[in-house]
């Protein structure tokens, strides 16, 4: 745990001074002031941001990432927003993905037809493997 300092002198010297609305209330021995400390809010590890990103700018929509990682839509829809990250305007791809473990990746690469795509990128997911491949749309004219 980091020890709190004082937001008034910005000392250290500070005691435990009880509860109050289930956040711990510390008193400053050098202002004598009395303050509590809010509460940690859930933070997501960074790894898991990237990869939302990453999944993003490949063209999964939000519930699809949301599918994969387990974190919410709303919170990567928020991500997006704050660091202004833009998908591509390319329209000539669609994008198709797999969750696969290790033998099954192996499988795959080992297929003629895998290397026919018009792209495709893998990720480590974990303990598992995501492949991403891209399908070029037939224009009929």
């Amino acid at each position: 745990m980091i020890q709190p300092v004082c937001p008034k002198c910005k000392s250290e010297h500070l005691t435990r001074s009880g509860v109050v609305k289930m956040r711990q209330r510390y008193h400053c021995k050098k202002c004598d002031y009395y303050f509590t400390v809010l509460k940690d809010g859930k933070s997501i590890d960074p790894y898991f941001i990237i990869k939302a990103f990453q999944l993003y700018l490949e063209g999964l929509s939000y519930r699809e990432i949301e599918r994969i990682l387990g974190i919410s839509h709303v919170s990567v829809m928020n991500w997006v927003k704050k660091y202004n990250i833009r998908q591509p305007d390319n329209f000539d791809y669609k994008p198709t993905y797999k969750v696969v473990d290790r033998t099954e990746l192996l499988d795959l690469m080992s297929q003629k037809e895998f290397l026919k795509s018009a792209g495709c990128i893998i990720t480590e997911l974990g303990d598992k493997f995501m492949l991403i491949k891209w399908e070029r749309f037939r224009k009929s004219l």
